[in-house]
């Protein structure tokens, strides 16, 4: 099985922390994922998997191509809106790192050429 480049294995770490602080906080879970939670970080895993970007991948947030389906962005969105902010507390390295990603230039879209 190869490995994720650092990138996307630090986007991976990201959401899959977010996904639990926002699971404790609304499901009432401790240690695994409610199925709901569950189910958005294995479709946000494997959204990731086939990122067209790669290991040179922007943070959703600044991606030019918006790959969720909308049930699942919205379900996304919430989370982040709930964990970011608790995330800066828990996880203050991964929560600098993630805003560094941010800031990181995003090149052209992959497969797009200028002379379309």
């Amino acid at each position: 099985m190869p490995t994720d480049p650092p990138r996307i294995a630090r986007e991976k770490r990201t959401i899959r922390v977010m996904a639990g602080i926002y699971c404790r906080g609304h499901h009432a879970t401790k240690g695994e994922l409610c199925a709901e939670c569950r189910e958005l970080l294995d479709y946000a895993y494997c959204r990731l998997d086939r990122c067209p970007y790669g290991g040179e991948k922007p943070t959703c947030g600044k991606c030019p191509i918006h790959c969720y389906k909308p049930a699942m962005k919205t379900k996304a969105k919430a989370v982040m809106r709930y964990a970011g902010p608790r995330l800066m507390f828990r996880h203050p390295i991964l929560t600098l790192r993630h805003w560094l990603d941010e800031r990181r230039r995003t090149r052209e879209r992959p497969g797009k050429s200028r002379e379309s």
